[in-house]
């Protein structure tokens, strides 16, 4: 989110329609998507082509899939009806009950109550509201009837699951929040036999969402824990404009604990997972954390000592912050705090700084002392700092480090603390988003070591950052690679080191292409010496470069924002880093496995992704350029040897098979001679 990074992206063709939320199977970490209702897609994260994913068609429309961590996917069809999806895996055309044929679902929500999954929705007819308990795996089912409310009518739902008691709350449009209790029951022989007789659901009153006269009109509503709820929605003060609002209210205490303004103004949706808000924020989607406390009076009414008013903060902005907004221990007046990510919320007071015992230093506090200490002193006190950092909040201390370090780089030119910086990336889980900076600095220092180390290590590089880093490993000289200490694990065990310019080769063709091969194949005629420069025989950069184009080749990236940086590449670069992917993609093409040896060597999905990249970027400056057209025309000859055999391959598959199955059935004996007449 930092780093505006997608991670993966699947589209349905053009007609079709994905009619529910996607949700990922937290079992086997898959994706399960409908489209067109009843149209079940299937897929995990290195699928590219949702077309080929798993498919399934079903009987009935599907309303939603619920996910839950232990109990599996559910899924709630229109009808009423709720399957697992094992079980509709199963026998997918299977016949799907129908048990609200003239009632709209509204809302639904799932959750576990012991081992057992509870499906939980509601629907409307005629104005009258329903809620439907049902335990899957326990073939459960029971119906209720919502108290009506005189000139009001619910807005949205959501519920919590305690103690075999469902919770559900209610926003009405009359700017009230009420509570339904509803015990779990088993079915029995008596309730079956009554099963006609809907039960009425009374509510109470819980919470009225108005302060001294200004009242919250609610879009959405999610529970927090057993004594708070936040609320969505504009506060309408008398003579003045609403305002989009996130608010926390105490339910026990019945006061409103925090609220921000949201100008830039929201969808109406808000969401909570694992102690964090999800909502749009005009554009932007913004992640706020928050924290739930032991519920009291004096919570309740603000009056803890040492509060500070907590902010709401996008991660979106995160990483543009002053130097003073450095974590600082946080205390809110408020049981429910809202937190932007732990590295950096609050603007610390430095006249408060010097009071403070050194031993109940907070790590921003710690980093302002330090911020004009000499280098000694810097680096040992940081040291010590990532040493006795807590494990829950040690990846932030020491992004927080590494921020320091970098913000002092840029204050002090010739200050560079190169082998700390890579003592840290080297032993610590870092990310680019824990230390935004690190590989800026990296870059202007030409570090190359570093960000090597960085390439390979950081799942979330953003594009731009990889595309500068291989525009520089591209322009610098090898003379100055030379005396650059860099790790040549990824390349030593594959590039032949050059004697007296020239090469060590040996004729491999295990994969069916041989320099002499097929010259019938490309209509250019290529001199002898330009093929010894351009067949990949010989590699065309040095071992440094080619270790550090190793590392690009190894960053995650998405082809979308990678491309329209690459167009800006230098054609001769282009041409030199293509000239390296084919001289690896004929190495990979020598293997039976396809396979480089050594450690962190670029696999061949890797080189032709690549390749394909670079050539779709630069693909009319190739072609123009006099001396990429012998590159190009040898990569289109080696192809189209590696296409021919690999067809041929294909032809004989199922002999190859059928062979393989005779062999198996065969008794073993002492000695035999037989002739297979392959057709």
């Amino acid at each position: 989110i930092s780093d505006q990074k997608p991670l993966g992206c699947w589209s349905v063709k053009h007609g079709q329609i994905l009619t529910c939320p996607v949700v990922c199977n937290f079992e086997t970490h898959e994706y399960i998507a409908v489209h067109d209702d009843k149209v079940l897609r299937i897929w995990k994260n290195e699928d590219i082509n949702l077309d080929k994913a798993f498919k399934a068609t079903l009987s009935a429309d599907v309303y939603r899939i619920h996910s839950l961590p232990h109990g599996g996917p559910l899924v709630l069809f229109r009808g009423g009806g709720v399957r697992t999806l094992d079980v509709l895996l199963e026998a997918p055309q299977q016949e799907i009950e129908n048990f609200i044929s003239d009632e709209v679902i509204r809302w639904s929500g799932a959750f576990m109550e012991g081992q057992q999954p509870v499906l939980i929705f509601t629907t409307e007819k005629d104005g009258d509201f329903f809620v439907y308990v049902q335990r899957p795996k326990l073939s459960c089912l029971h119906k209720y009837k919502l108290e009506q409310q005189e000139s009001a009518k619910p807005v949205c739902f959501t519920a919590h699951v305690t103690n075999r008691t469902v919770t559900l709350l209610c926003l009405y449009s009359n700017d009230s929040v009420y509570q339904v209790l509803i015990p779990l029951q088993e079915d029995t022989e008596e309730e079956e036999e009554e099963e006609e007789e809907e039960e009425v659901l009374s509510k109470s009153l819980l919470l009225n969402l108005s302060v001294s006269g200004t009242v919250l009109k609610g879009t959405s509503l999610v529970v927090l824990d057993k004594d708070h709820v936040a609320v969505l929605g504009s506060l309408a003060a008398p003579g003045k404009e609403p305002r989009e609002c996130l608010t926390i209210w105490n339910t026990k205490f019945q006061t409103l604990q925090t609220s921000k303004e949201l100008p830039l103004g929201t969808s109406g949706q808000l969401w909570c997972y694992e102690e964090k808000f999800f909502l749009i924020h005009g554009k932007v989607l913004t992640v706020i954390m928050y924290k739930c406390e032991t519920s009291s009076l004096a919570a309740a009414v603000g009056k803890l000592k040492d509060s500070q008013t907590p902010d709401v903060s996008s991660f979106v902005n995160w990483n543009t912050l002053e130097d003073e907004e450095l974590v600082v221990s946080f205390q809110s007046q408020e049981s429910v705090a809202l937190k932007a990510e732990s590295r950096m919320n609050l603007r610390s007071r430095r006249s408060t700084v010097a009071e403070v015992q050194p031993e109940t230093l907070s790590v921003g506090q710690l980093l302002l002392n330090l911020k004009d200490a000499s280098t000694y002193m810097l680096e040992t006190k940081l040291r010590q700092l990532m040493a006795k950092a807590p494990t829950p909040d040690l990846q932030a201390t020491i992004g927080c480090v590494v921020t320091a370090i970098t913000d002092r780089c840029k204050r002090n030119p010739k200050y560079y603390p190169q082998s700390f910086l890579q003592e840290i990336v080297e032993t610590r889980d870092l990310s680019y988003s824990l230390c935004p900076d690190l590989m800026a600095v990296a870059l202007e220092k030409k570090d190359m070591h570093l960000l090597q180390m960085c390439l390979e290590r950081f799942p979330d590089i953003p594009e731009e950052i990889i595309y500068a880093c291989l525009k520089t490993f591209l322009s610098i000289s090898e003379a100055h690679l030379q005396s650059i200490d860099v790790d040549l694990d990824s390349v030593i065990c594959y590039i032949d080191i050059e004697s007296d310019d020239k090469e060590f080769k040996t004729e491999i063709v295990e994969n069916g292409f041989r320099a002499e091969m097929d010259q019938d194949m490309c209509d250019t005629k290529i001199p002898k010496e330009s093929q010894s420069r351009s067949s990949g025989e010989s590699c065309p950069v040095g071992l440094q470069k080619a270790a550090l184009l190793n590392a690009v080749l190894h960053s995650a990236y998405t082809e979308t924002f990678l491309l329209p940086h690459l167009k800006n590449l230098p054609a001769q670069q282009a041409i030199l880093f293509l000239r390296y992917l084919y001289y690896l993609y004929v190495k990979c093409s020598e293997k039976v496995n396809t396979t480089l040896p050594g450690i962190r060597s670029p696999t061949i999905n890797q080189i032709m992704d690549w390749m394909c990249l670079l050539l779709d970027a630069h693909f009319t400056v190739m072609v123009m350029l006099p001396e990429a057209k012998e590159l190009l025309s040898n990569l289109h000859k080696f192809v189209r040897a590696q296409s021919r055999f690999y067809s041929e391959l294909n032809k004989i598959e199922g002999s190859l098979q059928e062979l393989q199955r005779l062999n198996h059935l065969r008794e073993s004996q002492m000695y035999s001679i037989e002739v297979l007449e392959i057709i």
